[in-house]
């Protein structure tokens, strides 16, 4: 996959943009993000925001070692069909987006 193929796809599954990177919020509270992906010019990172409001680094890969799951569609390489809740919460952010055009409301 390269930047602009991961961009697209994340955007596409629930993954919003805040401050310049694809990002899932709690599905409580919209707004700050609490996971994003840092997408660099050779290297995809996942990062996770600690409670103490510090990004963690959980994972990270070239573009050339990221593909779409066949079964699931989700890139492998990076542990996000692995990781214990980011599934449902990409799941809950995307139903939020879908429920907000439905709706007129942003959110």
């Amino acid at each position: 996959m390269t930047k602009d193929e991961f961009t697209t796809w994340a955007l596409a599954n629930g993954w919003q943009m805040i401050d310049g990177m694809p990002s899932l919020t709690k599905p409580a509270a919209p707004h700050p993000a609490i996971v994003r992906l840092v997408l660099k010019v050779t290297v995809a990172s996942l990062e996770i925001k600690k409670p103490a409001g510090k990004w963690e680094k959980v994972a990270s890969q070239s573009y050339a070692k990221i593909e779409p799951s066949p079964e699931t569609g989700i890139p492998d390489g990076l542990g996000l069909a692995t990781i214990a809740g980011l599934t449902l919460l990409m799941q809950d952010n995307k139903d939020r987006q879908v429920f907000a055009r439905m709706t007129g409301n942003k959110g």
